[in-house]
């Protein structure tokens, strides 16, 4: 091709993307030394990506010698954009963490700067949620502060032999290869970290709409209003073609000349329509450009942060793209006069491609997974994605770490529509996870999670409704996960003969008092109690094994019995149930494979202030204790003694548990669970078959009481309990342990107030499991 067919192509390209352009070069600024100060020349470039943040590179806020750049007090220095000088401040350095960092932390040629005037109103460039590997059709800018840009420093990058016909530049962010050089020709190759500049401070008038592009809402205030110039005709873009990654980062051809005051500007490909890296300079050896890939932010962490600056939060990465996110969402404004958005160029690029999943359809999703926190671990960011793509292998490389790098991970170069569904697939399981994290937790922001959930659930039904109805089943609906399964004996009255007869129920649990029933025996005479629980058991194995599948991939659903006073013996964790849903399955034990706790059939949705008191002080406390009840082997255990396990209850401290050997069926056990309910302690530990007052405590109860002391002692908190008590359940159970028999039967009563038991029966609407 011919330097002037080559020039034509340029143009032509130039055509199709000017919108796009117009908003990249408009979020291009320079960086420079306050007015005023010494030497108060562009530094070099930055790109504006979210309110009040730059990202720039590193090397650009350091002197020739690797210090920093001499700045004002307290490091202020200037960025120029849209004929201003506005205050900031480096905040994160990712070329230098921290030194308590350690050699692991992420290190890469990228720096972040504040504004330090929260008001200050600006563009913010989009930056791609997804590596760049080949890079067709690519522009670098170049900010700078001055109209006139043919000196030598306010160039961007050109081609070899690029014939644009003067030296001027565009507005804020681009400037042409012969600019660059001054005169046709003349390379202007120079080493990455030469960030010379124009010899004087200059700014630029401000620059708006006309046939280059819409005025961004409260960019130059106070400027004037008249008519504005159009855009400079000089070629201010160089397209970077035949770009790849390699071990450096991004690098583009050798024809393009990376000039001084380049480095910091953008990387823009304009076949997607975003920033993909920023311009870091040019490879002494084999002369290709260099750019840091924007990927490389997702190392930032705290140890990133400048001392003394204002930074970001706990996870600044995290707390940034959201920021990038909700900006461009609420930028797109849907409705407002304002003109065109970046969105609205890449929509007419991308305009014919046949996408289901488009441009509008990623805008809303990434809004609505900024609005989510951050993933509590980036490995299940990477399950997510790997179950989507139905990839065996954890996808480790991928470095993802939030939602919106997930959703990056995702554009695999499939057909539209396997590329909605996998979209739709992973917005469902980011939808579940979100809400599964909350579920249990009291307070207002983790109901505004729970509605942030709910929100994205609607968006991924809406979403689904083109997939096909194979597709829609297998994805399924955002369902709210169980975490328990409560079987509930309700006491009606005596028969004739005084034995007490009952009702039950079955229901899920999703907590915090939420409960769904599935199963339930109402009768007006009721029955034994040894009989129904035969009908619970007929069908529990059933329930047990849908709430697990429900649950999710492994999980096992806890069994909660609540029971009545009387009934606190019962052995739960040793009741057999199916262990398939096939007919001919085998009755197992359901304790050693599942947690089981005990729950009293009389605490229900009036929480006492007593009750919810000692559960904070066993939830705050630091260990747990065990409160043996009687104190000693000797102590008076007669009906007359409950005065003294009153006082002994009463003044026991926030880490006590009551532990019981006595059979609490009846006699002083029952009594002394009585007392423990009443004094409000929401757990205990006792054996179903614990002995009677006939006989005293033997060497079986020493084994008992040691045993409870080490357990509660190791527990790690009272939130753990029901799986330790599971997990000693099983070594019992298969004597896999010496020393564990005595806990074949042991119960745990574990009362949360936090998630009361519900009315048996009720008028109120069950909640839904969706």
């Amino acid at each position: 091709m011919s330097t002037s067919e080559g020039r034509a192509a340029g143009r032509g390209d130039r055509a199709r993307y000017t919108q796009l352009l117009d908003h990249a070069g408009r979020t291009t600024v320079g960086l420079c030394a306050m007015p005023g100060r010494a030497g108060a020349r562009p530094w070099g470039s930055g790109v504006l990506i979210a309110p009040g943040w730059v990202l720039t590179c590193a090397h650009v806020l350091a002197a020739s010698d690797g210090r920093r750049r001499d700045t004002g007090p307290d490091g202020v220095f200037g960025v120029t954009f849209g004929g201003r000088v506005v205050p900031a401040r480096l905040a994160y350095d990712l070329s230098r963490p921290g030194p308590d960092a350690g050699p692991a932390a992420a290190r890469a040629d990228l720096a972040l700067v504040r504004l330090l005037d929260p008001e200050t109103e600006h563009p913010c460039a989009w930056l791609s949620d997804q590596p760049a590997t080949l890079l067709e059709d690519a522009y670098i800018f170049r900010g700078h502060d001055r109209p006139d840009a043919g000196t030598e420093g306010d160039g961007a990058a050109s081609g070899d032999g690029d014939a644009s016909r003067d030296g001027g530049a565009s507005g804020d962010g681009c400037a042409s290869g012969r600019a660059a050089a001054g005169r046709r020709g003349e390379r202007a190759v120079r080493d990455p970290g030469d960030v010379r500049g124009p010899r004087d401070g200059r700014t630029v008038p401000e620059r708006g709409d006309g046939p280059g592009g819409p005025r961004v809402p409260g960019e130059g205030r106070g400027a004037p209003t008249g008519p504005r110039a159009p855009t400079t005709p000089v070629d201010p873009f160089i397209a970077v073609r035949f770009g790849a990654r390699d071990a450096r980062g991004l690098q583009f051809g050798s024809d393009v000349r990376v000039t001084p005051g380049a480095s910091g500007g953008p990387l823009l490909d304009c076949d997607r329509g975003e920033v993909v890296g920023i311009v870091k300079g040019r490879h002494q050896q084999d002369h290709v450009g260099l750019a840091v890939p924007v990927t490389a932010l997702r190392g930032l962490g705290p140890e990133h942060l400048v001392a003394g600056a204002e930074g970001l939060g706990p996870d600044p990465y995290h707390a940034l793209m959201s920021l990038h996110d909700r900006w461009h969402w609420a930028g797109q404004d849907l409705g407002s006069a304002v003109g065109p958005t970046w969105f609205d160029a890449q929509h007419a690029i991308m305009a014919g491609r046949g996408r289901l999943w488009g441009v509008q359809e990623r805008l809303q999703a990434l809004d609505l997974l900024a609005r989510l926190p951050a993933p509590r671990d980036p490995l299940v960011v990477e399950a997510a994605v790997g179950e989507v793509l139905e990839r065996g292998e954890r996808p480790g490389a991928w470095s993802l770490r939030t939602w919106r790098d997930g959703h990056g991970a995702l554009y695999q170069g499939s057909d539209p529509y396997t590329e909605l569904r996998a979209f739709v697939h992973y917005l469902r399981i980011v939808a579940q996870l979100t809400a599964d994290e909350v579920r249990d937790v009291p307070g207002d922001e983790a109901a505004g999670v729970r509605e942030q959930a709910a929100r994205l659930a609607e968006f991924v039904q809406a979403k689904a409704v083109v997939l096909q109805p194979q597709d829609r089943r297998r994805i399924g609906p955002v369902r709210r996960r169980p975490r328990s399964v409560l079987v509930e004996f309700e006491p009606l009255f005596y028969d004739e003969g005084g034995q007490e007869l009952f009702n039950w129920s079955v229901s899920e649990g999703y907590g915090q008092g939420q409960w769904l029933r599935v199963d339930v025996q109402e009768s007006a005479g009721g029955v034994p109690f040894e009989q129904a629980r035969e009908q619970v058991l007929r069908r529990l194995g059933g329930r047990l094994l849908r709430a697990d599948g429900d649950a999710g991939p492994g999980a096992r659903v806890r069994l909660e019995v609540a029971v009545p006073e009387g009934h606190w013996d019962t052995a739960a964790g040793q009741w057999e149930v199916a262990a398939s849903p096939r007919r001919t399955a085998r009755l197992r034990p359901v304790g050693p494979g599942r947690a089981v706790i005990l729950r009293d059939q009389g605490r229900r949705e009036q929480v006492d202030p007593a009750w919810l008191r000692r559960w904070q002080g066993l939830a705050a406390a630091r260990e747990l204790h065990a409160l043996r009840i009687p104190p000693r082997p000797g102590t008076d255990a007669r009906r007359g003694s409950a005065e003294a396990i009153w006082r002994l209850l009463e003044t026991a401290g926030d880490g006590a548990l009551p532990a019981l050997c006595h059979t609490v069926a009846d006699g002083f056990g029952r009594d002394a669970v009585g007392v423990a309910l009443d004094t409000g302690f929401p757990a205990g530990l006792w054996p179903a078959h614990g002995h009677g007052e006939e006989r005293d405590c033997d060497a079986g109860c020493e084994e008992f009481h040691r045993g409870v002391r080490e357990l509660l002692q190791g527990s790690g908190g009272v939130a753990r309990l029901p799986e330790l008590v599971r997990q000693l359940r099983a070594k019992a159970a298969e004597a896999a342990e010496e020393g564990t028999h005595w806990a074949r039967d042991l119960v745990l009563l574990y009362d949360d107030p936090e998630d009361p038991i519900p009315p048996l029966f009720t008028d109120r609407p069950q909640v839904s499991p969706r």
